[in-house]
Protein backbone atom coordinates (compact mmCIF):
# COMPACT_ATOMS: atom_id res chain seq x y z
CA UNK A 1 0.00 0.00 0.00
CA UNK A 2 2.80 2.52 1.27
CA UNK A 3 4.19 1.65 -2.57
CA UNK A 4 1.38 3.22 -4.15
CA UNK A 5 1.14 6.40 -2.38
CA UNK A 6 1.46 9.90 -3.89
CA UNK A 7 4.89 11.40 -2.90
CA UNK A 8 3.81 14.70 -1.28
CA UNK A 9 6.51 17.96 -0.86
CA UNK A 10 7.61 18.14 2.74
CA UNK A 11 5.73 20.64 5.09
CA UNK A 12 2.72 20.56 2.37
CA UNK A 13 4.60 22.94 -0.18
CA UNK A 14 2.74 22.99 -3.91
CA UNK A 15 4.99 21.95 -6.44
CA UNK A 16 6.45 24.99 -8.15
CA UNK A 17 4.49 23.41 -12.01
CA UNK A 18 1.54 22.80 -9.58
CA UNK A 19 1.33 26.73 -8.44
CA UNK A 20 2.50 27.65 -11.99
CA UNK A 21 -1.29 25.80 -13.50
CA UNK A 22 -3.28 27.10 -10.43
CA UNK A 23 -2.12 30.40 -11.28
CA UNK A 24 -2.61 30.04 -15.16
CA UNK A 25 -6.11 28.67 -14.49
CA UNK A 26 -7.01 31.41 -12.38
CA UNK A 27 -5.49 33.97 -15.20
CA UNK A 28 -7.90 32.09 -17.13
CA UNK A 29 -10.87 32.66 -14.82
CA UNK A 30 -10.65 36.26 -14.28
CA UNK A 31 -10.42 36.65 -17.94
CA UNK A 32 -13.10 34.94 -18.70
CA UNK A 33 -15.20 36.91 -16.34
CA UNK A 34 -13.83 40.22 -17.53
CA UNK A 35 -15.33 39.17 -21.39
CA UNK A 36 -18.91 38.35 -19.48
CA UNK A 37 -19.06 40.88 -17.62
CA UNK A 38 -18.60 43.32 -20.64
CA UNK A 39 -20.46 41.51 -22.76
CA UNK A 40 -23.48 41.72 -20.54
CA UNK A 41 -23.06 45.43 -20.03
CA UNK A 42 -22.17 46.34 -23.76
CA UNK A 43 -25.07 48.13 -25.88
CA UNK A 44 -24.30 45.61 -28.43
CA UNK A 45 -27.14 47.66 -30.58
CA UNK A 46 -26.15 50.58 -30.27
CA UNK A 47 -21.95 49.48 -30.70
CA UNK A 48 -23.73 48.08 -34.08
CA UNK A 49 -25.32 51.12 -34.80
CA UNK A 50 -22.42 53.42 -33.98
CA UNK A 51 -19.39 51.44 -35.56
CA UNK A 52 -20.46 48.73 -37.67
CA UNK A 53 -23.18 50.45 -40.01
CA UNK A 54 -23.52 49.02 -43.04
CA UNK A 55 -25.50 51.75 -44.59
CA UNK A 56 -22.36 54.42 -43.71
CA UNK A 57 -19.91 51.99 -44.64
CA UNK A 58 -21.33 51.25 -48.23
CA UNK A 59 -21.20 55.35 -48.74
CA UNK A 60 -17.52 55.26 -48.74
CA UNK A 61 -17.21 52.79 -51.07
CA UNK A 62 -15.12 51.84 -53.95
CA UNK A 63 -13.69 55.63 -53.06
CA UNK A 64 -12.03 53.89 -49.98
CA UNK A 65 -10.27 51.14 -52.08
CA UNK A 66 -9.99 53.53 -55.16
CA UNK A 67 -8.67 57.26 -53.99
CA UNK A 68 -7.56 56.68 -50.31
CA UNK A 69 -5.62 53.07 -50.05
CA UNK A 70 -4.19 53.96 -53.28
CA UNK A 71 -2.92 57.50 -52.50
CA UNK A 72 -1.62 55.55 -49.08
CA UNK A 73 0.10 52.93 -50.93
CA UNK A 74 1.59 55.83 -53.43
CA UNK A 75 2.93 58.11 -50.41
CA UNK A 76 4.31 54.51 -49.14
CA UNK A 77 6.44 53.36 -51.62
CA UNK A 78 7.42 57.02 -52.96
CA UNK A 79 8.79 58.15 -49.23
CA UNK A 80 10.30 54.36 -48.39
CA UNK A 81 12.10 54.39 -51.71
CA UNK A 82 13.76 57.86 -50.95
CA UNK A 83 14.44 56.65 -47.46
CA UNK A 84 16.24 53.89 -48.83
CA UNK A 85 18.52 55.41 -50.96
CA UNK A 86 19.03 58.05 -49.11
CA UNK A 87 19.83 56.16 -45.69
CA UNK A 88 21.78 54.05 -47.80
CA UNK A 89 24.24 57.17 -48.40
CA UNK A 90 24.00 58.22 -44.89
CA UNK A 91 25.43 54.46 -43.74
CA UNK A 92 28.34 54.65 -46.49
CA UNK A 93 29.36 58.54 -45.52
CA UNK A 94 29.16 56.93 -41.89
CA UNK A 95 31.31 54.57 -42.66
CA UNK A 96 33.55 57.13 -44.98
CA UNK A 97 37.65 57.66 -43.70
CA UNK A 98 36.72 61.71 -44.68
CA UNK A 99 35.40 63.16 -41.33
CA UNK A 100 33.24 65.73 -42.53
CA UNK A 101 30.94 62.63 -44.26
CA UNK A 102 31.09 61.11 -40.95
CA UNK A 103 29.78 64.44 -39.34
CA UNK A 104 27.11 65.78 -41.60
CA UNK A 105 25.88 61.93 -42.13
CA UNK A 106 25.82 61.52 -37.83
CA UNK A 107 24.00 65.00 -37.60
CA UNK A 108 21.30 64.18 -39.78
CA UNK A 109 20.68 61.04 -37.96
CA UNK A 110 20.54 62.51 -34.20
CA UNK A 111 18.18 65.70 -35.73
CA UNK A 112 15.48 63.76 -37.68
CA UNK A 113 15.40 60.43 -35.15
CA UNK A 114 14.92 63.11 -32.78
CA UNK A 115 12.56 65.43 -34.28
CA UNK A 116 9.10 64.13 -34.62
CA UNK A 117 7.66 63.38 -37.73
CA UNK A 118 4.48 66.25 -37.47
CA UNK A 119 7.32 68.82 -36.99
CA UNK A 120 9.18 67.51 -40.35
CA UNK A 121 5.67 67.81 -42.03
CA UNK A 122 4.53 70.96 -41.19
CA UNK A 123 8.44 72.67 -41.98
CA UNK A 124 7.97 71.14 -45.28
CA UNK A 125 4.76 72.45 -45.73
CA UNK A 126 5.90 75.99 -44.94
CA UNK A 127 9.04 75.51 -47.22
CA UNK A 128 7.18 78.68 -49.56
CA UNK A 129 7.60 80.69 -46.68
CA UNK A 130 10.97 80.51 -46.63
CA UNK A 131 11.90 80.38 -50.31
CA UNK A 132 9.23 82.11 -52.12
CA UNK A 133 8.23 80.77 -55.30
CA UNK A 134 9.44 77.64 -54.30
CA UNK A 135 7.30 74.11 -55.08
CA UNK A 136 8.24 70.41 -54.52
CA UNK A 137 8.15 68.86 -57.96
CA UNK A 138 5.24 66.58 -57.66
CA UNK A 139 2.67 69.14 -54.90
CA UNK A 140 1.41 67.07 -52.71
CA UNK A 141 2.93 63.60 -53.82
CA UNK A 142 6.35 65.16 -53.38
CA UNK A 143 5.91 66.72 -50.06
CA UNK A 144 4.77 62.99 -48.95
CA UNK A 145 7.19 61.67 -50.57
CA UNK A 146 9.98 64.12 -49.20
CA UNK A 147 8.65 64.20 -45.46
CA UNK A 148 8.24 60.29 -45.19
CA UNK A 149 11.96 60.03 -47.10
CA UNK A 150 13.54 62.38 -44.50
CA UNK A 151 12.22 60.45 -41.63
CA UNK A 152 12.52 56.86 -42.66
CA UNK A 153 16.12 57.52 -44.06
CA UNK A 154 17.35 58.69 -40.26
CA UNK A 155 16.35 55.21 -39.66
CA UNK A 156 17.65 53.28 -42.49
CA UNK A 157 20.83 54.79 -42.02
CA UNK A 158 21.44 52.88 -39.02
CA UNK A 159 20.22 50.19 -40.28
CA UNK A 160 21.89 50.13 -43.62
CA UNK A 161 24.96 50.66 -41.03
CA UNK A 162 24.73 47.72 -39.29
CA UNK A 163 24.39 45.48 -42.31
CA UNK A 164 27.55 47.22 -43.67
CA UNK A 165 29.20 46.53 -40.16
CA UNK A 166 28.41 42.64 -39.99
CA UNK A 167 29.49 41.84 -43.11
CA UNK A 168 33.03 39.98 -42.72
CA UNK A 169 36.15 41.93 -43.04
CA UNK A 170 37.45 39.22 -45.58
CA UNK A 171 35.21 40.14 -47.82
CA UNK A 172 36.89 43.59 -48.93
CA UNK A 173 39.74 42.06 -48.42
CA UNK A 174 39.27 39.04 -51.23
CA UNK A 175 37.93 41.21 -53.57
CA UNK A 176 41.15 44.08 -53.27
CA UNK A 177 43.30 40.87 -53.50
CA UNK A 178 41.80 40.51 -56.92
CA UNK A 179 42.42 43.88 -58.06
CA UNK A 180 39.03 45.07 -57.70
CA UNK A 181 38.25 48.73 -57.36
CA UNK A 182 36.92 49.57 -53.18
CA UNK A 183 33.51 51.50 -54.88
CA UNK A 184 33.39 48.38 -57.73
CA UNK A 185 33.99 46.36 -54.39
CA UNK A 186 31.18 47.81 -52.28
CA UNK A 187 28.57 48.14 -54.79
CA UNK A 188 28.97 44.85 -55.93
CA UNK A 189 30.47 42.56 -53.15
CA UNK A 190 29.44 44.38 -49.81
CA UNK A 191 26.03 46.19 -50.26
CA UNK A 192 24.33 43.61 -51.87
CA UNK A 193 25.69 41.18 -48.87
CA UNK A 194 24.52 44.27 -46.03
CA UNK A 195 21.13 44.17 -48.05
CA UNK A 196 19.99 41.09 -47.52
CA UNK A 197 21.19 40.87 -43.87
CA UNK A 198 18.91 43.95 -42.80
CA UNK A 199 15.55 42.66 -45.15
CA UNK A 200 13.64 41.93 -41.66
CA UNK A 201 14.22 44.99 -40.45
CA UNK A 202 13.84 46.68 -43.63
CA UNK A 203 10.63 45.16 -43.83
CA UNK A 204 9.39 46.73 -40.53
CA UNK A 205 10.09 50.16 -41.48
CA UNK A 206 7.82 49.53 -44.29
CA UNK A 207 4.56 48.65 -42.19
CA UNK A 208 6.33 52.07 -39.69
CA UNK A 209 6.00 54.07 -43.04
CA UNK A 210 2.91 52.95 -44.08
CA UNK A 211 1.22 54.03 -41.18
CA UNK A 212 3.20 57.29 -40.90
CA UNK A 213 1.82 57.86 -44.34
CA UNK A 214 -1.43 59.11 -42.29
CA UNK A 215 0.78 62.42 -41.42
CA UNK A 216 0.66 63.47 -44.97
CA UNK A 217 -3.40 65.34 -44.14
CA UNK A 218 -1.21 68.23 -42.40
CA UNK A 219 -0.06 68.78 -45.30
CA UNK A 220 -3.22 69.95 -46.71
CA UNK A 221 -4.93 67.16 -49.47
CA UNK A 222 -7.67 67.76 -51.66
CA UNK A 223 -10.42 65.11 -52.23
CA UNK A 224 -8.12 63.29 -54.84
CA UNK A 225 -5.26 63.09 -52.46
CA UNK A 226 -6.42 61.98 -49.51
CA UNK A 227 -4.97 58.99 -47.79
CA UNK A 228 -6.63 56.58 -45.66
CA UNK A 229 -6.86 58.37 -41.82
CA UNK A 230 -7.90 61.23 -43.53
CA UNK A 231 -10.78 59.89 -45.38
CA UNK A 232 -12.15 58.10 -42.66
CA UNK A 233 -12.04 61.41 -40.78
CA UNK A 234 -13.53 63.02 -43.39
CA UNK A 235 -16.76 60.28 -44.07
CA UNK A 236 -16.99 59.85 -40.57
CA UNK A 237 -18.25 63.57 -39.89
CA UNK A 238 -19.98 63.44 -42.62
CA UNK A 239 -22.17 61.04 -41.57
CA UNK A 240 -21.94 61.95 -37.79
CA UNK A 241 -21.21 57.98 -37.17
CA UNK A 242 -17.60 56.25 -36.45
CA UNK A 243 -18.06 53.22 -38.46
CA UNK A 244 -15.76 55.19 -41.45
CA UNK A 245 -13.08 55.55 -38.95
CA UNK A 246 -13.24 52.29 -38.21
CA UNK A 247 -13.19 50.78 -41.71
CA UNK A 248 -10.24 52.58 -42.23
CA UNK A 249 -8.38 50.95 -39.19
CA UNK A 250 -9.11 47.69 -40.74
CA UNK A 251 -8.10 48.73 -44.11
CA UNK A 252 -4.46 49.56 -42.41
CA UNK A 253 -4.50 46.00 -40.75
CA UNK A 254 -4.90 44.49 -43.98
CA UNK A 255 -1.74 46.03 -45.58
CA UNK A 256 0.48 46.21 -42.26
CA UNK A 257 -0.28 42.65 -40.87
CA UNK A 258 0.60 40.22 -43.72
CA UNK A 259 3.77 43.06 -43.83
CA UNK A 260 4.41 42.00 -40.38
CA UNK A 261 4.36 38.43 -40.69
CA UNK A 262 6.76 38.21 -43.96
CA UNK A 263 9.40 40.29 -41.65
CA UNK A 264 8.67 37.50 -38.66
CA UNK A 265 9.54 35.18 -40.96
CA UNK A 266 12.18 36.32 -42.40
CA UNK A 267 14.21 36.98 -39.34
CA UNK A 268 13.34 33.58 -38.79
CA UNK A 269 14.73 32.16 -41.58
CA UNK A 270 17.81 34.34 -41.34
CA UNK A 271 17.85 32.81 -37.54
CA UNK A 272 18.05 29.77 -38.88
CA UNK A 273 20.54 30.64 -41.42
CA UNK A 274 22.99 31.30 -38.66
Amino acid sequence: MAGNQTAVPSGGRLSPRRRQRIGRGVQYGVLIVVVVVLAALADWGAIKQSFFNGEVAGQGMPTLFTVALRNTVIYTLTGYVMGFAVGLLLALMRQSSVAPYRWIAAGYVEIFRGLPALVIFLMIGSLPLAFPGFQVPGDVYGQAALGLGLVSAAYMAETFRAGLQAVPKGQMEAARSLGMPYLRAMVSIIIPQAIRIVIPPLTNELVLLFKDSSLVLFLGVTAGQVELAKFGNDQASTFANPTPILISGLTYLLITIPLGYVARRLEARQGAAR
